[in-house]
């Protein structure tokens, strides 16, 4: 595959000043018709968009993380010109490239991944009034809600002898599963269907029950419990979705479960044995900036550990809710103004503060959700994309929150507030950047550590280099200084070179913090798998690998992601 120049900005479209990203809007400008298309290339198109161009161009095509792509500046004018009216406008030939070669600013080459021909047609689909898809009630959330196995027909009692705290949720992105692996013996415990691209899964407050939400919106609620675990309920939260928590405050353990919607922009609440609906409340609204958005996605999800709240980010609007679920017939909801594009977060060490990227705006936001405000707005170096994030003690600055970049080539350490009088000391840097750590090039998704370990391990999934998105990069947490170690997992894992990229991505500690799990995501057609290394020497433990373990992304290991340890 040809190498290309992560600096060069990918034939220009990830240098464009952000004000182009809004929609075209001169007086005089005459459009073109849209290229045409068949019923069949649109059908392609629209299914392709809706897999890979959604999450980060939003189902109106307006922008968040990723760049508007309304036809207003994606078709040229009627003129064939490129510019008028001072915005750029791109036009078939212009996009084709774009698509194939990906950009500096996080969005991957598809060019490993999409035919020549399925790139043509995404380059003039995205020329073309976007579908608006239709709304999702409450009624069709009932209607297609299915209790497989009802609460009195489950185990009273684990029926296995698996460790479930060591169990590690594995997406299959692709294949719309769910691998189960022992984290212990370190083979597949069971796979199961769940939805198209699982984002993430989350464990119920008492680790009994796996719930993952697929990019097509469908919930799966799964049971640990059972011999082998299965799925006891799914409902749908409408056509695309990325988020659920459970309701995790002392007396309401399990009792409920939020889902965040990107389409219809809302999020809904259900019960958390059962998944039956219970409230759906819509997210559209003003936006910071006091501007009406009609597409603000619920981006990303917390349950507080100190109140019966969720956090809950609206993506679009640059708003943070605090929904108090202790009475969701009489739903008190505090609103607090951040900044745009939010995306993902985490706690600090302390779980009193939640901090999240507003990645268009280049900052973190911190909320407080013990008085209810925000904290800070964190300015930060560009498009940062914390996963959830990672804690750890700063020999010099103390507790600190790190954060990775799509669009920069650093990991941000904030120093964080910490209720332990030893920490005192470090007050005066609260809320800032203490300190960038060098990274090979941008295109970070996922940063991670555990509070028995020495290091924090960052991935480059993003990267157009095939040497960075193929390694994780390696820092002493004991001296910063140091160069960090380059871990090359493709190479590692001993499968053979494709041209494909395989992407490693998403560290995951098992329970005790002396093995980190990354997936090596390959393409649909290629081999792939998780590769094991132990914390301490950095060395392969082991390469999981099966014909079954199909584009590996996401892992989230039981008792980690119960108990929110990042």
């Amino acid at each position: 595959m040809q190498k290309r120049n992560s600096k060069s900005g990918a034939l220009g479209l990830a240098v464009l000043p952000l004000a182009l990203a809004g929609a075209f809007t001169s007086a005089y400008a005459q459009e073109a018709a849209p290229p045409a298309m068949t019923a069949e290339e649109k059908a392609i198109g629209k299914k392709i968009y809706f897999e890979r161009c959604a999450g980060c161009h939003g189902v109106l095509r307006k922008g968040a993380t990723g760049k508007n792509l309304e036809p207003s500046w994606t078709k040229k004018d009627k003129d064939g010109k490129e510019i008028s009216g001072g915005t750029l406008k791109l036009g078939t030939a212009r996009l084709e490239k774009i698509i194939a070669l990906g950009t500096e600013g996080g969005m991957v080459n598809y060019d490993d991944i999409l035919t020549k021909e399925e790139i043509n047609i995404m380059a003039r689909y995205i020329q073309n009034t976007p579908d608006v898809p239709p709304e999702f009630s409450l009624k069709d959330m009932m209607d297609s809600w299915k209790l497989i196995v009802p609460v009195d027909q489950r185990p009273k009692q684990q029926m296995s002898k698996v460790n479930l705290k060591n169990v590690f949720a594995t997406t299959l992105r692709d294949t719309g599963k769910l691998a189960l692996i022992d984290g212990d013996t370190k083979q597949i415990w069971e796979i199961l269907d769940t939805g198209y691209a699982v984002h993430i899964s989350r464990l119920s407050a008492s680790g009994r029950y796996v719930y993952t939400v697929g990019r097509d919106g469908l919930v799966t609620l799964i049971d640990l419990w059972f011999e082998k675990p299965k799925t006891v309920a799914t409902v749908k939260l409408g056509s695309d979705a990325r988020s659920v928590d459970t309701s995790k405050f002392k007396g309401y353990e399990d009792k409920y479960l939020v889902g965040g919607s990107y389409w219809p922009p809302q999020y809904s609440i259900m019960e958390g044995d059962t998944l039956k609906p219970l409230k759906v409340v819509s997210t559209r609204g003003m936006t910071v900036d006091g501007e009406y958005h009609p597409e603000p996605r619920v981006a990303s999800i917390v349950s507080s550990h100190i109140k019966p709240e969720w956090v809950i980010n609206v993506k679009e609007t640059g708003m943070i809710l605090l929904v108090d679920y202790s009475d969701i017939n009489n739903l008190k909801t505090t609103t607090i103004n951040s900044a745009k594009f939010l995306h993902d977060g985490g706690w600090d060490a302390s779980k009193r503060y939640f901090l999240v990227a507003a990645n268009a705006s280049h900052k973190v936001a911190a909320v407080d959700t013990k008085t209810g405000k925000l904290a800070a707005l964190v300015d930060t170096k560009k498009i940062p994309h914390p996963g959830r994030g990672a804690n750890f003690i700063h020999p010099k600055y103390g507790p600190v929150w790190a954060t990775g970049h799509l669009g920069d080539a650093v990991v941000s350490l904030i120093s964080t507030p910490h209720p332990d009088p030893k920490y005192a000391q470090y007050k005066q840097y609260n809320w800032k950047v203490v300190e960038e750590l060098k990274m090979p090039g941008a295109g970070n998704l996922f940063v991670k550590t555990h509070p028995k370990s020495k290091h924090l391990w960052a991935d480059m999934p993003m990267n157009p280099e095939r040497e960075n998105a193929e390694s994780n990069m390696v820092f002493d947490l004991t001296d910063l200084s140091k160069p960090p170690v380059k871990i090359d997992v493709a190479k590692d894992s001993g499968l053979p070179v494709t041209k494909a990229l395989r992407r490693a991505v998403h560290q995951e500690y098992s329970e005790d913090g002396s093995e980190v799990w990354i997936s090596l995501w390959g393409g649909k057609t290629d081999q792939s798998a998780v590769v094991v290394y132990d914390d301490k020497t950095l060395k392969v433990k082991k390469v999981i690998t099966d014909p079954r373990m199909i584009t590996p992304t996401g892992k989230f290991n039981v008792y980690n992601t119960m108990k929110d340890i990042y």
